[in-house]
């Protein structure tokens, strides 16, 4: 089973509709997922009420969250973690200092802009969704198990 873990800024908003929408999407047998902030600012805080709202929209389901910093040890407890921008990548070499493995990389091939700061968190959820479709077929290819990635193949 692999282990993937979602990292942006704060944990309440990208990081965390990225664990949900990719719980949604992905086999529970084949893939578990996570989040996690490289800051501290809203460690315990649930989901901001927006990325609520648009998830909801999406018919895809939620849970309680609380908000948690990444940890040097989550290093050896994930299969690959996934930031969702610049900021992000550059901060959390700063907290998991060495990538032997090359577990860290972006969801995308550009950032995911963060919707606490643009309000556009139906464009968020749309990136989000498209870079998880692309990791778990990237993911199913690796494992050859191609087209068995989960439950559903659009959001």
């Amino acid at each position: 089973m692999k282990h993937i873990l979602f990292v942006c800024h704060g944990n309440i908003c990208r990081s965390a509709m990225a664990k949900y929408i990719a719980r949604f999407l992905a086999d529970p047998e084949r893939v578990t997922f996570d989040s996690a902030a490289t800051s501290r600012e809203e460690i315990g805080a649930d989901l901001y009420p927006p990325a609520k709202r648009t998830l909801q929209a999406h018919g895809i389901p939620f849970d309680r969250h609380y908000a948690r910093q990444v940890k040097p040890e989550d290093y050896d407890r994930f299969d690959a973690i996934v930031v969702m921008d610049q900021n992000n990548l550059r901060n959390i070499r700063r907290i998991i200092s060495s990538d032997p493995e090359h577990k860290i990389r972006m969801l995308l091939d550009r950032d995911v802009a963060d919707p606490w700061y643009t309000g556009d968190f139906e464009t968020t959820y749309r990136d989000l969704t498209a870079g998880i479709c692309s990791l778990l077929e990237e993911s199913a290819e690796k494992n050859g198990t191609a087209g068995k990635t989960g439950k559903r193949t659009q959001a």
